[in-house]
């Protein structure tokens, strides 16, 4: 018995021994990879809202680009969208079928961790042929802007302001119009969704030259647009959002549809689909 007891031991002993060495000689766990400071992404959604107003008259968009973010804080990217608005306002020999956005910035968390400022600059172009309009310039627009991103515990968001130094999107005399605008994210714990609240205040600058019947004030074409939805992340990049998006734009003003009868600022149901590279 006595012989058996030791023999025991000394397995148990010898095991104990062996699984010590082996964690002492076992070897590191690989380090997680660095992030790519390159990033895409892809986006289908069933109408593309800029500001409120419809970009491509009630009707789908593709959309994707990519970023590059460099670990100073240094920034530049890349973002593209289908649109019709363009040629819905001239149909007539006009085709410009795509948006093409270019920014580059600087952003860094200057005040506290998940307190990022954020300040670039922003360029729309739109490829056009045939572009010719009685009123409407060039659309191809230059903002600044300068944005304050926070943190408070499952709440996340920033407020920004925009500042445009050419014309806006082609209205006359719209130098110096200012889009400030507030986003807030909160996170519910609950299967990937987060509730979504948006909202912001077109300021149009000038007054422009239309025969529409628009008086002298700038106020008349200025509006607000807001925003409610709910995302979810499924996870390896890839998420959902739904939301009901509105406007109290002017309606004589923003038309759409190839005779401009249709209000492009209209309330409705928005979804889309990203995925993140």
């Amino acid at each position: 018995m006595k012989t058996i007891q030791k023999t025991a031991i000394a397995l148990a002993a010898s095991g104990l021994f062996a699984t010590a060495a082996f964690a002492q000689t076992a070897p590191a766990a690989p380090e997680a990879p660095e992030a790519s400071p390159v990033t895409a992404n892809v986006t289908l959604t069933n109408d593309y809202r800029y500001r409120g107003i419809t970009q491509t008259n009630y009707m789908p968009a593709v959309q994707g680009g990519f970023d590059y973010a460099h670990e100073s804080g240094l920034y530049i990217g890349n973002w593209n969208s289908t649109i019709s608005w363009i040629s819905d306002q001239n149909p007539v020999g006009t085709s410009a079928p795509l948006e093409m956005d270019f920014y580059a910035g600087f952003k860094k968390e200057l005040i506290a961790p998940g307190f990022a400022s954020d300040f670039g600059v922003l360029q729309y172009y739109y490829p056009a042929k045939g572009f010719s309009s009685s009123f409407m310039q060039n659309p191809n627009s230059t903002e600044l802007y300068a944005a304050q991103n926070f943190t408070f515990g499952p709440v996340t968001g920033f407020v920004k302001l925009s500042y445009a130094v050419t014309t806006l999107f082609g209205i006359p005399n719209s130098s110096g119009s200012m889009y400030p605008d507030l986003t807030l994210n909160y996170d519910t714990g609950f299967w990937g969704l987060s509730a979504n609240g948006h909202i912001g205040y077109q300021y149009i600058a000038g007054q422009p030259n239309t025969t529409t019947g628009y008086g002298t004030t700038p106020k008349n074409i200025s509006y607000t647009d807001w925003k409610l939805g709910m995302t979810k992340d499924f996870g390896g990049g890839l998420s959902a959002q739904v939301s009901y998006i509105s406007t109290n734009a002017n309606p004589t003003w923003y038309q759409t549809g190839g005779n401009q009868t249709t209000w492009a600022g209209r309330g409705g149901a928005n979804f889309s689909v990203t995925k993140t590279f």
